[in-house]
């Protein structure tokens, strides 16, 4: 049990039976009548979004997940196949799942899979993924020092904005919580 003193974006609560996200929280202390916390929470399997007020101090059930070691194998449509690690088991993860992280999975990518109760809740990608640069303009002398920016496709896919300096076949480093290009690596 948790009170909402300990509240955090990102903590998982059970809610009426369904696991809730806290999405964003703020305490509340009006000049009359009891302090509460107003937060905004997200349904951590069908990504419903509501709003809900507790008392201070209300205590709530959190919800006790694991994160196992997992390795990414291969994509088959809408199914990504994960190993286990330790044990070399294979584990198939539905895309709703994975969500908007499957932009940053290429094969052999380390990955945790967290589960409630035996079933895969999310997939946790590595902070910082090395993606190499399979699509973008060339780069135009005397553009280096501007600070530009231009659109590159990355071997999974995805489309980031990096420095105009960069061009094909450069390997990248990018940030999977916000999607923005940190360095080359090569």
């Amino acid at each position: 049990m948790i009170s909402t003193a300990d509240f955090k974006n990102g903590k998982i609560i059970v809610q009426n039976g369904e696991l809730m996200e806290i999405v964003e929280f703020q305490h509340v202390k009006p000049g009359k009548g009891g302090a509460f916390v107003r937060t905004k929470l997200r349904n951590a399997l069908t990504g419903r979004v509501l709003e809900k007020n507790f008392r201070a101090g209300e205590r709530m059930e959190e919800a006790r997940l694991e994160e196992e070691p997992y390795q990414f194998i291969y994509s088959d449509g809408d199914v990504y196949h994960f190993m286990h690690r330790d044990t070399y088991e294979q584990t198939a993860v539905g895309g709703g799942v994975v969500g908007d992280k499957s932009i940053y999975l290429k094969e052999n990518c380390p990955v945790g899979l967290v589960f409630y109760q035996g079933k895969v809740l999310m997939v946790n990608v590595p902070v910082q993924v090395d993606l190499q640069v399979t699509e973008c303009a060339p780069g135009v002398q005397g553009d280096r020092s501007t600070g530009g920016t231009k659109s590159a496709t990355v071997e999974t896919g995805a489309t980031i904005q990096v420095p105009l300096f960069l061009n094909e076949g450069d390997v990248i480093k990018v940030d999977t919580r916000t999607g923005e290009y940190i360095e080359r690596v090569t």
